[in-house]
């Protein structure tokens, strides 16, 4: 008997919804004004559904499971109210949360920078002290524009003697528009892998970017000492031997320690002697292999001739072929017994980024007997 009653329950509840969605519409009474028609079908699906519970909660017997009623959306007036409504008694029946409203939320925001090219890549190399440029492109990808008040600013790291901040642009940038902003930098005098860490900065203080830049100070980049022996020693006798001797007359190169330099000066470090062959203007010349030129890069040593060369008048020639081309010459020095030596820094930059082999080159005025000129810890750094 209680499961017909149930089934009778069911079912009115069933057609008291349907007779709902059809209904004609009519005039507004002062009551539906009031209350509109979604809160009186919404009431009255709590109300059956209240009645329902209570009766189900009075029996002793086991309620069997409640399958949740189907409901057709036939395309009626009205039908959003409807579907509200009934959306909410399935709600209430298998305790199923309604899905959530639509945000409001704006989207994008005030001040966004889109990171687009740099001009010096992360480990690009530079000699102590060298100096350079580093520029960051960027596109304005927020709602507001970056006037003059918009800085460059270093915020922690290696600031590698820049300025500590500068205005982004001298002009007004829009959204979508792109902008580049470079720095003054030098390299340390140390040698280590150097970074510093640099921002954008709006008006208000506030940093909404964020980049950095990033070198390699090596140590020397080639020490010609060390490398002595690979290279090619010719004169015009021929291709000699390495180390050679003294009294080799087919001129020779040694490497010399602690050697005395003209005027007599002792110094601690090491130097390549490169005795040209003794014959009229003879000469030698050394040719290094191959290497690749960093930028910044300077060829540095000292040269003249080791005390107590009587005879010394040559001239040095520093030359190179780059990339497998033709022999240049790059810089050439004249060299006397005046007791006095010649300190060189040349600077490598039109050979940055080749693969260059050096030649040091010594060549006499005259017989050259008993001559001997050296490079004084010759290096590339």
């Amino acid at each position: 008997m209680r499961r017909v009653q149930k089934t009778v329950i069911l079912f009115l509840v069933a057609m008291l919804l349907l007779s709902a969605c059809n209904l004609p519409k009519s005039t507004a009474t002062p009551f539906a004004t009031q209350f509109g028609e979604q809160d009186i079908i919404r009431t009255a699906a709590a109300q059956t559904v209240e009645a329902m519970g209570t009766e189900l909660a009075s029996s002793s017997t086991p309620a069997p499971p409640t399958v949740p009623p189907v409901f057709t959306q036939t395309p009626v007036p009205n039908q959003q109210d409807t579907s509200t409504a009934l959306q909410t008694l399935v709600s209430i029946k298998t305790n199923t949360p309604l899905p959530p409203m639509p945000s409001n939320t704006p989207t994008g925001s005030c001040d966004k920078a889109k990171f687009s090219g740099e001009t010096i890549k992360d480990g690009t190399t530079y000699s102590p002290g060298a100096t350079f440029s580093k520029a960051w492109t960027f596109t304005n990808d927020g709602n507001c524009t970056w006037d003059s008040n918009y800085m460059l600013v270093f915020i922690s790291g290696d600031a590698m003697n820049a300025v500590a901040s500068k205005p982004l642009t001298t002009a007004n940038v829009a959204t979508g528009q792109t902008v580049q902003i470079s720095v003054d930098l030098t390299a340390p005098s140390k040698t280590g892998t150097f970074h510093g860490d640099w921002g954008l900065r709006n008006g208000t203080g506030v940093i909404f970017s964020k980049f950095w830049v990033e070198i390699v100070v090596p140590g020397t980049t080639y020490n010609f000492l060390d490398n002595m022996c690979k290279a090619e020693w010719r004169t015009a006798a021929g291709v000699l031997s390495c180390p050679g001797t003294t009294t080799d007359l087919s001129g020779y190169v040694l490497k010399v320690d602690n050697p005395k330099l003209d005027g007599g000066y002792q110094d601690n470090e090491s130097a390549i002697e490169t005795a040209p062959q003794p014959v009229n203007n003879g000469y030698i010349t050394g040719k290094f292999p191959a290497f690749s030129v960093t930028t910044g890069s300077h060829f540095k040593t000292v040269i003249g001739c080791l005390s107590g060369s009587t005879n010394c008048s040559v001239k040095f020639t520093l030359a190179y072929i780059a990339d497998g081309g033709a022999q240049t010459n790059l810089k050439e020095w004249a060299k006397t017994n005046d007791g006095k030596f010649i300190s060189v820094d040349e600077d490598l930059s039109p050979l940055a980024g080749k693969s260059v082999q050096f030649i040091l080159q010594v060549t006499a005025n005259g017989t050259g007997s008993a001559t001997t000129p050296y490079w004084l810890k010759p290096r590339v750094q």
